[in-house]
């Protein structure tokens, strides 16, 4: 599982030129699966995300948790972190969990987020084309990767 944490001022995801998720400050979760994942990778990146400490306290120090600060969560599934460029000049995606095992396990994270925080989780929708907007705030950009 790999997710791409983009700590932001504002986010927003849409489908058809419709709002489908949307946020305030907190964090842009791009998420992708790969064959094999299954729930412990889920659960420990819910804690993982809702734990990192990456917003400045009253020193400007990455002291403070998305729970601290009162963040929210917008998270869109996104496949193609699993693409391979080792080879070639197109993607292989091979290593990409198939669809529907994917699409459960979005659920799922999702679900793990909304169980642990008491924030907004916001979604995209899975499988669409989605136009994701966003402002960076930092900019502050984490790769977080669980075999």
């Amino acid at each position: 599982m790999r997710v791409v944490l983009q700590r932001v001022s504002r986010a927003e995801v849409r489908v058809g030129g419709r709002v489908v998720g949307s946020i305030d400050r907190g964090h842009l979760l791009l998420v992708g699966f790969e064959s094999g994942d299954g729930p412990s990778q889920v659960e420990w990146m819910a804690d993982k995300v809702l734990g990192l400490r990456v917003f400045g306290d009253a020193e400007g120090k990455m002291n403070l948790s998305l729970e601290d600060v009162g963040g929210d969560l917008l998270v869109v599934s996104q496949f193609t972190l699993y693409g391979d460029t080792s080879k070639g000049r197109r993607p292989s995606f091979v290593d990409a969990a198939p669809p529907e095992a994917a699409e459960r396990l979005y659920e799922d994270f999702a679900a793990a987020l909304r169980a642990r925080s008491c924030r907004t989780v916001e979604t995209g929708e899975f499988g669409a084309m989605m136009d994701v907007e966003l402002v960076n705030d930092g900019p502050v950009t984490l790769l977080l990767e669980r075999s």
